[in-house]
């Protein structure tokens, strides 16, 4: 930005986007001083850098705001953790399965845990059953990233959500009234 410019020559673009030609940096120094605004080097990579006459203050503030809406738009991806037992009652089961099937829904994913204590670590095979049976069951919203794997304890896999259709609105219904037609 202005006196910081090192290139020999540049490219210069005036304030209202028109092209100005190459020239000495001081010269385009002086044209923005001129107009009172900055002399701001846009693409260094370029031969000869290119440089705008701007307001500097302005530009930021207008840079600033574009990134905030690109931020806006993004959904960050989340990883949920929904932890079972081998002996889950059918309720706690179908309430867990729930959760899942809705922050798959949600575009999250989402880490099964289901840990071991005791001598339930000799019934592995079991609970890799009911493991089975849960990814079977919320297969249509989200897929496995692996097969299920043991770590320490506990037996996991992290489902990923499979793409969405978007949703669209709904057409509005024609409205019908119980009034005779004339």
């Amino acid at each position: 930005m202005n006196q910081r410019i090192r290139a020999r020559e540049i490219r210069v673009i005036d304030d209202e986007g028109n092209q100005v030609g190459v020239m000495d940096p001081r010269e385009a120094l002086a044209l923005a001083q001129e107009k009172n605004l900055d002399l701001v080097e846009i693409s260094p990579t370029a031969q000869p850098p290119v440089c705008r006459i701007l307001d500097y203050g302005k530009y930021l503030y207008e840079l600033n705001k574009k990134m905030h809406e690109q931020r806006k738009h993004q959904k960050g991806q989340r990883l949920k953790e929904v932890k079972i037992r081998p002996r889950t009652d059918q309720h706690d089961y179908e309430f867990k399965r729930n959760h899942v099937i809705r922050f798959l829904e949600e575009g999250d994913k989402v880490k099964l845990v289901m840990i071991f204590r005791g001598r339930e670590m000799a019934h592995v095979s079991l609970a890799k059953k009911k493991y089975d049976k849960l990814i079977e069951e919320v297969s249509e919203f989200g897929t496995p990233e692996k097969r299920p794997s043991m770590e320490g304890r506990a037996m996991i896999v992290i489902l990923v959500p499979k793409p969405q259709p978007k949703k669209q609105k709904p057409a509005r219904a024609k409205q019908t009234s119980s009034a005779p037609a004339d």
